[in-house]
């Protein structure tokens, strides 16, 4: 037989049972090729589905997860949470998800420190960056720079705006959200002035109440604020949050006034994101994971998409993202430190109004150059002072402030309580009054003080009230301190627990001065080796 090409080969006849086999063997052989070609050409490794608890904010992160499942065939399943309230549950060591994608590990390693657990942290991959900044309406931030000595804004600045009352601002509750966590380490540890991480005797004074005065609006997570924002943006000045969530709602064209981002001069926090390891089974599928966030093509989406910071160093920037980052700060590395932090700032939000008693000596020994520079203190704390800790040490807007001016007995008592500028001129202008006395009662002005604060708490139990007594003398009349200390033993418990903290000025007594602040909680400062004024903020706002 022949055909087109010369001979053809002998035909071959099989049996049944050869044809069976032969396509048997033809069917194994097309598996085999056809996953030998789909690995050879795909390299795709076996799907998996990873569940994530991550912070609020990530939500902006899904449209990228169409890619990663493309691209490395892992799912990922978000279940979103405010990141200090995540920290907290995973602290607790019961783990419900794969992973754990926060905006950043400080607060859940805080809290395993805090339990002795530091060595269950988990494996941790940074993904990006974004710090905690201001974003303020153009206006308002034109407006502030005009009393910066250098035109550049601090947490200082915003401090002295919002406890004068010229300066509302949007932040996330600290207590749920890291970016209003990280905003409050922020303000404290410019408040501290140390140059390091916040120690728990930098925050045993409660320095931010006027900042806290601005605090008009929050929600629980970061990734709510901005809308909120948004919708309250009429009565607002600025809105505390992430560098990225600000040029996110700028860019987004829904604000009638555009945000100015500001960097604080005296130091910002920054958040990494960084992805956690909570199953070790699934470290085959972290690994592809992390490799994929952090190579430059997905950084850079990841920069276009969600404005936050690359990983990568030499990645250019797009516009917004290239002014420098400026000072981080450093976390407190003590849970004890948050804690005081956040007791402050639920005092501040769920407490009643603050009130001081001032207790000042208006004995005859004060004329002259100390009664002087006891107006000049009242001046200071009144907004005149316009150094960093005079900016954190000053009156606020809310506070009530009671004068009582005594020599051998209280010669006049009067409060204000200061929501506009002329309450404190009132305040001033009663400091102002040169009636002196001969006498000098201090232990029985103190009691007088009691009695008034007693009153006080007793009307509001919520109020947060303290006494400062300031003498430029040995008491000479009333009571004795014995007579005072057990008339004040019989004191309801919440008078009792009102602290005085006592300024010791010219000859006054310190052994007394420090037995009777001690007795009650407080402490003596004193003013003979430092000015008046500073002596005054040394103690503003302690409760210890």
């Amino acid at each position: 037989m022949t055909g087109p090409g010369g001979p053809l080969p002998p035909r071959t006849h099989r049996t049944p049972r050869g044809r069976a086999v032969a396509a048997l063997a033809l069917a194994w052989l097309c598996v085999v090729v056809t996953a030998g070609l789909a690995s050879c050409t795909t390299g795709r490794p076996e799907p998996v589905t990873l569940k994530v608890l991550a912070s609020s904010e990530l939500s902006d992160m899904e449209p990228l997860l169409g890619d990663l499942r493309r691209d490395t065939g892992i799912t990922l399943e978000m279940e979103y949470q405010g990141t200090v309230e995540a920290a907290a549950g995973l602290a607790a060591g019961r783990y419900r998800h794969d992973l754990a994608w926060l905006s950043s590990s400080r607060p859940f390693q805080l809290l395993l420190k805090k339990h002795g657990r530091q060595s269950e942290s988990p494996l941790s991959t940074s993904t990006m960056r974004s710090p905690v900044v201001v974003g303020m309406k153009p206006e308002v931030a034109q407006r502030l720079r005009r009393t910066a000595p250098d035109g550049q804004l601090s947490w200082a600045d915003l401090a002295d705006a919002a406890a004068a009352g010229t300066l509302r601002y949007a932040m996330a509750d600290p207590r749920s959200a890291n970016s209003g966590l990280s905003a409050l380490v922020g303000v404290a540890t410019a408040a501290a002035a140390t140059g390091g991480a916040l120690r728990p005797e930098d925050v045993s004074c409660d320095r931010l109440r006027g900042f806290f005065a601005g605090h008009a609006l929050t929600v629980d997570s970061s990734g709510g604020l901005a809308g909120a924002y948004a919708r309250g943006e009429e009565g607002l000045d600025a809105l505390i949050t992430y560098e990225s969530e600000l040029l996110a709602l700028n860019r987004a064209g829904t604000l009638r006034v555009p945000l100015e981002v500001v960097h604080p001069k005296d130091g910002i926090v920054v958040s990494d994101y960084p992805l956690m390891l909570l199953d070790p089974a699934a470290r085959d599928a972290y690994d592809r994971l992390t490799a994929w966030l952090r190579s430059e093509p997905v950084q850079r989406k990841i920069m276009e998409r969600t404005l936050r910071r690359p990983i990568t160093p030499d990645l250019p920037r797009i516009d917004g993202l290239r002014a420098p980052l400026g000072n981080a700060l450093y976390f407190p590395d003590s849970q004890a430190v948050v804690d005081r932090l956040l007791a402050d700032y639920a005092g501040a939000r769920n407490g009643g109004p603050a009130r001081v008693l001032f207790l000042l000596d208006f004995s005859t020994s004060m004329r002259g150059e100390r009664i002087a520079n006891l107006r000049a203190t009242i001046d200071g704390l009144s907004g005149a002072d316009d150094s960093r800790s005079g900016k954190f040490a000053r009156f606020h807007q809310g506070e009530t402030v009671t004068v009582l001016r005594f020599g051998g007995r209280v010669l006049d008592e009067r409060s204000v309580t200061y929501t506009k500028a002329s309450d404190l001129d009132r305040l001033r202008g009663f400091v102002a009054d040169d009636g002196f006395d001969a006498s000098t009662a201090v232990w029985s002005a103190l009691d007088h003080a009691y009695r008034s604060a007693a009153a006080a708490v007793a009307k509001d139990p919520r109020q947060r009230v303290s006494i400062v007594l300031m003498t430029d003398g040995e008491n000479n009349a009333g009571l004795s301190l014995d007579a005072f200390l057990g008339r004040y033993a019989a004191l309801p418990p919440a008078a009792r627990a009102v602290r005085t903290y006592t300024v010791r000025y010219g000859d006054a007594d310190p052994r007394e001065l420090d037995r009777a602040a001690k007795a009650t909680g407080g402490h003596m400062t004193d003013a003979t080796g430092q000015s008046l004024l500073s002596a005054f903020k040394e103690i503003r706002g302690c409760h210890e």
